[in-house]
């Protein structure tokens, strides 16, 4: 194919991703001088369509970057007022007290809220700060300058055909260079795992841990409804074959978010995640509480679980990772907004400092050293064995000695040190012939529902005549190896349907990838145990259209 001339634009800092980290450092940059010229591309058809959160939101990112957010007309209104913790068996539960608690786990003084609306809302602000914020381009490339830094992006190139070759209305898009570049595009980002890969920023550091997170909102019978209620559950049904939990937010206008997170360092190939999240919707305790409710949205996304010893190197010549794109989710908080803020404005800070030295395309070191010795390396510091423990010894032995080390690291120490991660995620799935198949109850269409009905909800849409943006490094390996050796678990670890083992009477069976299904969550791109399966951009604005996630 001929050379693509594309148009050129520059800025002082490119931000790819419009989430919180992306956000946050756009609106600190333009604090900081407003006469910075700075733009944010997202791939969602509008800002916040593919912020997917739990979300309790811990305000203290909001208070360093917007001190006045409470009277700046937030979406964040919904206070924590009660905060559950229970043990599930399959018919009952019991209830564990918050006193033996460490102080860090309390939810006194957050928030349940939508992250899709507080990045809408975060956007609005940016806007009106003079930040550029361009919705529906998909940043597909880096640009890479002669001394080997990272100089820009390529971004809004549309219309390719099915072959990857330029259809009839094809868009170059643009490229957009930058002082320095900012990756904020969630967890295992297509432009952050290149960069992490081609300056081997993962030396020296544990592999990265990542869970599934499934997430529906229900409306349900205002009788039942307690509104600034944080329910959280471990236990059943998931057992010894995973680790995981789920959590019920009661937030305004008679609306519970449902979620359920499976930890992707599963052995059981035959596990299948999405049943595991239907199945606890009958859970005695929860079926009372969504029965006469209708579920009104649905989505998917994976999250960073490694924590303090997972975080890659996060600076290169020219190019900062921020939040998700680097790993900052403090695992048994369930909470990573806030470090995500954080580090956004510690990635504008080192910038602008960068910038008005008179420096471009290097290495912004001052970045890392306030990760890694500030808020945010502190508060991940004082979990770091809790992921580690339950991996290792499971959810008893991780409640109990992660439960003493976070009290222990509260005092400055730990008994442990520093627990290793050991095995990547799809390392740790075992051979099919090893586990036993798990029978999972038919949806019944009140309570739990079918994948695709599902995705329906999640208002997902791709152009179909666009290359699949799901690559396979080698076509024979889903039915030649992964079938045979691992009952190919991409049938049941994505959430969307995305991916089928096809058989036909008289014919060998074929994998099938319905790449129009997918929610961008990147669990295949994670867990496939050949790691065969290369996420990458779609063409701009397509993916979910999540409302309020």
């Amino acid at each position: 194919m001929a050379q693509i001339e594309r148009e050129t634009m520059d800025y002082d800092v490119v931000i790819v991703g419009a989430g919180p980290a992306g956000l946050s450092a756009a609106i600190r940059l333009k604090q900081l001088d407003a006469d910075l010229s700075v733009v944010v591309l997202e791939k969602g058809s509008e800002v916040g369509a593919h912020i997917l959160s739990g979300a309790v939101l811990d305000p203290s990112g909001l208070d360093a970057l917007l001190p006045d957010w409470r009277a700046m007309g937030s979406p964040i209104k919904t206070e924590v007022v009660a905060d559950e913790f229970f043990m599930l068996g399959e018919g009952g539960k019991i209830r564990i007290p918050n006193f033996p608690m460490p102080p860090l786990m309390s939810n006194h003084g957050n928030y349940i809220v939508s992250m899709a609306n507080v990045c809408r809302w975060m956007a609005e602000i940016a806007e009106g700060l003079g930040v550029e914020v361009f919705p529906g381009m998909s940043c597909s490339a880096l640009v890479y300058g002669g001394d080997g830094s990272v100089k820009g992006v390529v971004a809004g190139e549309m219309g390719l055909a099915a072959d990857g070759t330029p259809g009839p209305n094809y868009e170059p898009g643009m490229e957009l260079h930058g002082k320095y570049v900012f990756l904020g595009e969630g967890v295992r980002g297509s432009l952050a795992k290149e960069v992490i890969a081609k300056y081997d920023l993962a030396a020296g550091h544990e592999p990265q841990k990542y869970g599934l997170g499934m997430k529906e909102i229900w409306e349900i019978d205002p009788a039942k409804h307690r509104l600034g209620t944080v329910t959280h559950t471990m236990g059943w049904p998931l057992g010894s074959n995973a680790g995981g939990g789920s959590f019920i937010y009661h937030i305004e206008g008679n609306q519970v978010y449902v979620g359920f997170v499976v930890h992707l360092n599963y052995q059981n190939p035959h596990l299948y995640p999405y049943m595991e999240f239907q199945r606890f919707k009958h859970h005695p305790m929860v079926a009372e509480l969504l029965r006469g409710g209708k579920r009104v949205a649905y989505g998917a996304r994976a999250i960073s679980e490694g924590g303090y010893q997972s975080m890659p190197k996060m600076v290169a010549p020219g190019v900062a990772m921020l939040g998700c794109s680097v790993g900052m989710v403090n695992v048994p908080r369930i909470k990573g907004n806030h470090n995500a803020m954080l580090s956004g404005k510690a990635a504008a800070e080192a910038a602008f400092a960068a910038i008005r030295a008179g420096r471009a395309g290097d290495e912004l070191a001052a970045y890392e050293a306030d990760v890694r010795t500030g808020a945010i390396g502190q508060d991940l510091k004082k979990v770091r064995n809790v992921k580690p423990l339950w991996s290792k010894f499971g959810l008893v032995a991780s409640l109990m000695g992660g439960g003493l080390d976070m009290w222990t690291n509260t005092l400055g120490f730990s008994l442990f040190g520093t627990l290793k991660h050991g095995k990547t995620d799809a390392a740790a799935t075992g051979k099919a012939k090893d586990f036993a198949p798990i029978t999972y109850p038919r949806p019944d269409g009140v309570l739990s529902f079918d994948r695709l009905t599902n995705v329906a909800f999640s208002f997902t849409n791709h152009e179909e005549s666009q290359p699949a943006h799901l690559h396979l490094k080698d076509a024979s390996i889903p039915i030649m190896v992964n079938l045979p050796e691992y009952a190919e678990p991409a049938q049941r670890y994505c959430p969307a349907g995305v991916y089928e083992v096809v058989s036909e009477a008289g014919k060998d069976p074929r994998f099938v990838i319905n790449f129009q299904n997918c929610v961008h969550c990147k669990t295949c791109d994670i867990k496939d145990p050949s790691q065969n399966i290369n996420w990458t951009t779609p063409q701009g604005g397509d993916g979910p259209n999540y409302p309020n996630m």
